[in-house]
């Protein structure tokens, strides 16, 4: 027979957001200690009233608890309770000091000034216009993302987004996700087509609508996008779709027309006999299509701005092919003899071609691995246009790469998003064709991260009598973004490529350099000798074993024997996020071994996570408000509880982040290697073990071992290693930037 409890709560001991589940202490009515209650709320806050409905259980690890049915809560009616109420997070701006404060003025009427007299808050002292503000602010966002909780987990979805979905909607939040659920999955971050697919089910719509289907029309896309894909072929877009909703296939061929009219997505048939080629993989292979099948397809359907951003990079390079070089009429032979007399080096061939092409070329490419002096010629081109007075631009896609690249030039270098003046206010760059960069030459660094969409940004905002050098090493990883952009340049033939191959002699004593090259000719790489190299395979067959070898290395002994700071010096990165020797897990024993907790006071737990003041953190996507950007490391300098946010240290500024918003960090102790592109580390430890056997191949590994600079380790088995060497990439990108290149107009059916 079921029973009643009733009571305070007076501490929350576990609570998901995602599915509402929750362990409550509870100082209940006839009890004279705290009990255990254990059931699912959408929201639930210490110093609430509640009433449960349920039965008493013996767990055998937690002892004697009330399993609740039902839980239903109301705010405290004491001034007791309301000061814990207010006091545990609730509102921003109101901790444990002020929560009591306001209560010992307004006592048992505390909740409702806040509600409708929040003004009489300024007869607390201590209290002035803007705290008064953020309560009120924060009061009403509380009462919104409540319903919105209430609704969602109603239908048995998770809670978790409700505050992203109340910033995106505001008050109208239920109402316009009832009538289109599926503008979650395009409007929230962090909600997948599935999570919106299953609440408009049980909202009603058909299974086989057209809403439905476009929906997942533009998942698929979507999907294919953050696979590297550009666009989708139209028999697998299909095919995936009617897999992942059994809506027949006329049906999904109506959607896609629905979505052609509507201008959402694009068809484009290139008019080339017997298809188009399946993809290019990042380094520029034509192969087989993902799934193992080899034929060529007719035409490609891509997510409208995917498509206009490729056919702006191909209309960019046309375009600035067809000007005049900036630099006035030069001897080439002897401006080559000056800056070797100025720099003191002799140049080989290669490097002399190098520097040829960019003083006579609008738009070239230089491309080689590490050790084969890419550095070295990026700082004679720009000595020669210097010396002419013409005005030099120097960028790369990450922090660390633009740092580094001014380091090794002397030069001021900016991220591309500084460089193109991305306005928050306008949500745009103010640098496009319209308002170009102001300078004569642009060089971009590790050019093997550009997307598709950075590189269209990037290329028409630079001005038509500029030249454009692109650096970068083609056989690392492509990017993380949609395309491959520098492979698709090098192979279409359209601009001129200098591949530099010769290993210079100060490189070339280096272990990591020919670790590097050892692997990217598929040959397994070999260890120096102990205490004499920067580069070592350190043996370990079991996954426990390799992880604690990790977690050796990375707190005592690179520490001790280098001088590193584990912190900011060394850097975990592994093949996958999954598995025990993934990304998620070895941050989660890494946070334990290097900043374990002191409290809960310098502590936040969202979505799944535990932030500590002190941890090393990774942003996880682009976010343009704050200036922070996917792949971006920072580190957590505090934790305001009263205020609700996490302040973050990237590269000596500080970013706050609410709450709400830590879905956009991750734990960054450990990253995996696809983040690690374009960033250097002092010394990098990679765990390379037959878990990773999916993941585990040449390009993977070549990328890995070439972040670091002054040690790299390879922890795991030796089976492990000589598996990445012998296996190159098979995976392959879907794009026709490298054929629209090819073509005498950037050609295209929509």
């Amino acid at each position: 027979m079921a029973e009643t409890l009733s009571g305070v709560i007076e501490r929350i001991t576990f609570h998901n957001l995602d599915n509402g589940y929750c362990v409550l202490r509870v100082q209940a009515r006839g009890h004279r200690d705290l009990v255990t209650v254990v059931g699912h709320l959408s929201q639930v806050i210490a110093g609430e009233f509640v009433e449960a409905t349920g039965e008493w259980q013996t767990d055998r690890q937690h002892g004697q608890q009330f399993k609740a049915n039902e839980i239903r809560t109301t705010p405290p009616h004491t001034a007791a309770g309301i000061a814990k109420y207010l006091g545990s997070g609730l509102v921003k701006g109101v901790g444990p000091k002020y929560a009591a404060k306001i209560v010992e003025v307004f006592g048992e009427r505390t909740l409702e000034v806040i509600e409708k007299s929040p003004a009489f808050l300024k007869e607390v002292k201590g209290i002035g216009p803007k705290r008064i503000e953020l309560i009120r602010e924060s009061w009403k966002q509380n009462q919104a993302v409540h319903k919105i909780m209430t609704f969602l987990q109603s239908f048995g979805i998770g809670t978790a987004r409700a505050v992203r979905i109340y910033k995106q909607y505001g008050e109208s939040a239920i109402e316009q996700v009832r009538q289109n659920p599926y503008r979650l999955s395009t409007d929230i971050w962090g909600v997948g087509f599935r999570t919106a697919d299953e609440l408009a089910l049980k909202l009603g719509i058909p299974r086989d609508s057209p809403k439905r289907a476009q929906a997942a029309v533009r998942h698929i896309l979507s999907e294919g996008s953050s696979n590297g894909h550009v666009g989708l072929p139209e028999p697998l877009v299909i095919e995936q779709t009617v897999a992942l909703t059994q809506i027949p296939n006329e049906i999904i061929v109506g959607a896609i027309e629905d979505l052609r009219i509507t201008d959402e997505i694009v068809r484009d048939t290139p008019a080339k006999a017997g298809g188009i080629f399946a993809a290019t993989s990042g380094s520029g292979q034509a192969d087989s299509a993902p799934g193992g099948r080899g034929e060529d397809y007719d035409s490609l359907l891509y997510l409208k701005p995917l498509f206009m951003a490729e056919l702006g990079v191909a209309r960019s390079v046309k375009a600035l092919r067809s000007g005049e070089h900036p630099l006035p009429a030069v001897d080439v032979e002897k401006a080559l003899g000056w800056v070797e007399a100025k720099m003191k080096i002799e140049f080989a061939e290669r490097q002399r071609d190098a520097v040829r092409q960019a003083v006579t070329q609008k738009v070239s490419v230089l491309t080689g691995g590490p050790g084969t002096g890419k550095t070295t010629i990026v700082r004679a081109i720009l000595e020669i246009f210097s010396a002419k007075n013409l005005k030099v631009g120097l960028c790369a896609p990450t922090g660390r790469a633009a740092k580094r690249l001014s380091e090794s030039t002397g030069r001021e270098a900016r991220t591309i998003h500084r460089l193109l003046e991305f306005d928050a206010g306008i949500g745009t760059f103010k640098r496009s064709k319209e308002n170009p960069l102001d300078l004569e030459l642009l060089v971009v660094d590790e050019t093997s991260m550009l997307d598709v969409v950075l590189a269209n940004q990037l290329l028409r905002a630079v001005p038509p009598w500029a030249c454009v050098v692109l650096v970068g090493d083609r056989d690392q990883l492509p990017s993380v973004g949609a395309g491959s952009v520098l492979a698709d340049l090098i192979d279409s033939g359209a601009v001129p490529v200098v591949r530099l191959m010769e290993v210079h002699r100060q490189a070339s004593s280096s272990w990591i350099v020919r670790a590097a090259h050892a692997v990217n000719h598929g040959d397994e790489p070999e260890s120096a000798p102990p205490g004499n190299g920067d580069f070592y395979i350190v043996e370990a067959d079991e996954p426990g074993t390799v992880i604690d070898r990790i977690v050796t290395m990375v707190k005592d002994r690179i520490p001790a024997k280098f001088g590193l700071d584990p912190f900011k010096d060394v850097q975990v990165l592994s093949p996958m996020n999954k598995s025990e020797l993934g990304v998620a897990n070895l941050n989660r024993v890494l946070q334990e071994a290097l900043n374990p907790p002191r409290g809960p006071a310098n502590e936040v737990s969202r979505f799944g996570v535990t932030f500590r003041q002190g941890d090393k953190v990774i942003q996880t996507q682009n976010n343009y408000q704050r200036e922070v950007f996917n792949g971006d490391i920072g580190r957590i300098v505090a934790v305001e509880q009263t205020d609700q946010v996490v302040a973050v240290e990237f590269d000596g500024r500080a970013v706050e982040y609410d709450f709400a918003d830590l879905d956009e960090l991750q734990l960054a102790f450990a990253t995996s290697i696809h983040k690690s592109q374009g960033s250097e580390y002092p010394a990098v430890v990679i765990p390379v073990h037959t878990q990773h056997f999916v993941m585990l191949q040449r390009n993977l590994l070549y990328t890995g071992i070439t972040r670091g600079r002054k040690l790299v380790a390879l922890v795991g088995s030796k089976k492990a290693v000589w598996i990445a060497v012998t296996r190159a990439d098979q995976s392959r990108r879907f794009s026709l930037l490298k054929w629209r290149l090819q073509q005498p107009e950037a050609e295209s059916t929509g």
